[in-house]
């Protein structure tokens, strides 16, 4: 979620409520964290050894694994076919899609990924 997107949010629902409630110093601490852990993940993934492009045997499925937490996916000729943001713990790697599906996948060393029935490598 975009910084301008979640401050909109917190406007909205902060204004629906009594003000004694819900107070501005409340919300502005709360963004404050919500922007530092956001700068702090960002910032963990520019140097993520598994960023970069994947691509199955056939080089029909490329996953573009961005430094900014984000994915890139084609299929064949289509391009950004799937796009979304990802997180990866130790091995495991898991996916939220913009359209509104998840999936997961592991990396089984560091140039293999096991992800939805298929097997991507590092492209070099």
């Amino acid at each position: 979620m975009t910084a301008l997107a979640l401050l909109t949010l917190v406007c909205a629902t902060s204004s629906a409520l009594p003000a004694d409630r819900f107070p501005l110093d409340d919300i502005s601490r709360g963004l404050r964290n919500v922007m530092l852990l956001a700068h702090q993940t960002e910032k963990k993934m520019q140097h993520h050894p598994y960023i970069g492009m994947w691509i199955t045997a056939d080089g029909h499925i490329r996953q573009a694994f961005l430094p900014n937490g984000r994915y890139d996916e084609a299929r064949g000729n289509r391009q950004s076919a799937y796009q979304g943001r990802y997180e990866i713990t130790g091995n495991r790697i898991d996916y939220w899609d913009d359209s509104g599906f998840s999936a997961d996948g592991v990396f089984v060393n560091h140039d293999e990924l096991h992800h939805g029935g298929m097997v991507f490598y590092r492209k070099k």
